[in-house]
């Protein structure tokens, strides 16, 4: 897997309308594009932005050879000239974007490219698959641990992703979001998120009986036993061989049980159950884990109902993000440079949602006193908010709602990634990421976090670019 060469993953309109521009002398064409998203995902709150890593590693390795040249002759549709300048491509653009576990809102652009039209025009595809993936992984992972409580979350959802690497940019989308490790074990060597996983059922009815697969298994991992109880009966041997095991092998040779695992059944009954049986024998610090079709619904319903559970394995709920399967990115154009100079460019709907924000753009969150996050504020890219002063927030699509807020910080959140083609962005490691997505995840106030009927987070426009767009609506709808 690591060896494809994905050059030629693009839409072949991408390739079409490349070669349209060549031939239209528009090879040096700079233009600026857009990538953000118009709702989220499950009626949410919020979203989370992952898959840059992924994004940069495409970016440099981007080139066509001999063979994909020879490919793309062979349709029959692109000028020779234009090969040719596939044969020598050199990505030369400027990349602006978000850091991956930053929270997001709808309309706001996460990442820009800015550079010659027919390079921006190239990576669409790679950049929307990727980063619309990730960030729905990402924000469903987000929400489950939000609904944990501080209970770990494992991500248990190998063999039900959509492909290979569903798998594993799903595994790492979820452990950006909080998940403490994986069923994958690919993951585990290429990004060292923490392999996690014990037996299956299968290992159990393997044995003449469930004491002996218990007993084999604790002699192999005296020093993390942890047990399958519901193959047979939970409660009525499940557990008690449990028990036996740690009393009869692990606590003689100086070794605990360090817990159970349930798969199926009523588990906020069972764990209930099983807690008072476990700590009857002394193995209060037993952990109880359970899996079994779970998501973030479940998981708030069961602590509700006051489910002894320490840690919930989620599989195809989480890595497939079941209840929402688009995250709906896309790519857009919002300015094109005449004469040295960036003219910005809209695409009208009557459909509210799809009418473009015009411009070369940078986003802005602030933060009130206590670090909380306020509000987010699209504004033009050389505009500076002065945080000493007052500042007035309005909805862009009702400008008569807003409110002057004051004692903020603001925070450009689109910073430079490639500039004229060269990476000038440090990658973090994946558990700074991580952490970085818990940190900002904090931020948000208690009502944006809500499953349902989430309080809307203010994604505002600087009165400089609402007035730039209404500008360009008028003269487009005349």
């Amino acid at each position: 897997m690591n060896d494809r060469k994905l050059s030629l993953l693009m839409d072949f309109y991408e390739l079409t309308m490349a070669n349209g521009y060549y031939m239209d002398h528009k090879v040096d064409q700079i233009a600026v594009f857009d990538v953000f998203f118009r709702s989220i995902p499950d009626e949410g709150g919020y979203a989370v932005f992952a898959g840059l890593e992924q994004v940069i590693n495409y970016i440099k390795e981007l080139s066509f050879n001999e063979e994909e040249i020879n490919f793309l002759r062979s349709k029959n549709v692109f000028d020779e000239s234009f090969l040719n300048y596939l044969r020598h491509f050199k990505f030369s653009s400027d990349v602006y974007a978000m850091q991956e576990g930053t929270p997001i809102f709808p309309k706001e652009p996460i990442l820009i490219i800015k550079g010659p039209i027919i390079e921006c025009q190239l990576v669409e595809t790679m950049l929307l698959l990727t980063i619309n993936h990730q960030s729905l992984i990402a924000t469903k992972g987000s929400r489950i641990v939000h609904a944990a409580q501080g209970r770990a979350v494992l991500e248990f959802g190998a063999r039900r992703a959509h492909g290979y690497d569903a798998s594993i940019f799903g595994a790492r989308a979820a452990y950006i979001a909080g998940a403490v490790g994986s069923s994958n074990t690919y993951v585990d060597y290429m990004y060292q998120i923490p392999a996690l996983g014990t037996m299956a059922h299968s290992f159990v009815q393997s044995y003449d009986s469930e004491y002996e697969a218990f007993l084999a298994y604790a002699k192999t991992y005296p020093n993390n036993t942890v047990l399958l109880v519901d193959t047979y009966n939970t409660l009525k041997q499940g557990i008690p061989n449990a028990i036996r095991i740690h009393k009869e092998y692990l606590e003689p040779k100086g070794f605990r049980l360090k817990g159970i695992r349930l798969d199926s059944g009523d588990l906020t009954y069972l764990t209930k159950e099983a807690r008072k049986m476990l700590d009857a024998a002394g193995l209060t610090d037993a952990k109880i884990t359970v899996s079994n079709s779970l998501d973030e619904y479940l998981i708030k319903e069961l602590i509700h109902q006051g489910a002894q559970i320490d840690a919930f394995g989620v599989g195809e709920r989480l890595v497939t993000a079941r209840s929402e399967a688009v995250f709906g990115g896309v790519f857009k154009l919002s300015a094109i440079e005449v004469g040295g100079e960036l003219v910005p460019k809209i695409k009208i709907s009557d459909n509210v949602q799809k009418t473009t924000i015009p411009g070369f753009k940078q986003v802005y969150r602030f933060y009130d006193e206590n670090g909380m996050a306020e509000a987010d504020v699209i504004t033009l890219f050389d505009e500076t908010i002065d945080q000493n002063k007052p500042y007035h927030l309005f909805d862009p699509n009702f400008p008569w709602k807003s409110k002057i807020i004051e004692n903020f910080t603001a925070r450009p959140l689109l910073i430079p990634i490639f500039e004229k083609g060269k990476l000038i962005y440090d990658l973090p490691q994946l558990k700074d990421i991580r952490a970085y997505a818990k940190s900002e995840h904090s931020k948000l106030w208690p009502e944006v976090l809500r499953l349902e009927k989430p309080h809307e987070y203010y994604v505002d426009l600087s009165q400089n670019l609402w007035d730039l767009q209404q500008e360009l609506i008028r003269k487009y709808k005349k």
